[in-house]
């Protein structure tokens, strides 16, 4: 049994930074790419940046473009977001998925997390 367990959310100012780990368990995702998708109150939840098993190939929505940082270590199992120049905007509930392709699509995604609850101050 596959699981991704997010950690890392928190409260922050306005024009701070956190860093988002998921780490995978049950079974090396071999080859998936990763994902990190986010669900703001009443809003649909929606794709923010996505990374290849090598980590070579990366892709970020234009909202978050220049200020957060997707990462892995397959060696620990872990992928990273790291969350620069927080806006209030940014506040959602963040979730990482695996899939065996690199995508923007929410439906094609295989496996995921709970969430972490990201919260922006202004």
């Amino acid at each position: 049994q596959v699981q991704l367990v997010e950690s890392g959310g928190g409260l922050v100012q306005a024009g701070g930074s956190l860093r988002l780990s998921c780490v995978v368990s049950g079974r090396t995702l071999s080859g998936y790419a990763m994902g990190w998708f986010r669900q703001a109150p009443g809003k649909e939840r929606e794709f923010v940046t996505s990374i290849s098993w090598s980590g070579s190939s990366t892709y970020y929505a234009d909202s978050v473009k220049g200020r957060f940082t997707i990462s892995r270590d397959n060696a620990k199992n872990t992928v990273y977001l790291q969350m620069n120049s927080l806006k209030p905007e940014d506040t959602a509930v963040y979730y990482c998925a695996a899939n065996q392709i690199m995508t923007t699509r929410e439906s094609a995604y295989d496996y995921w997390g709970q969430g972490t609850q990201v919260t922006v101050s202004s």
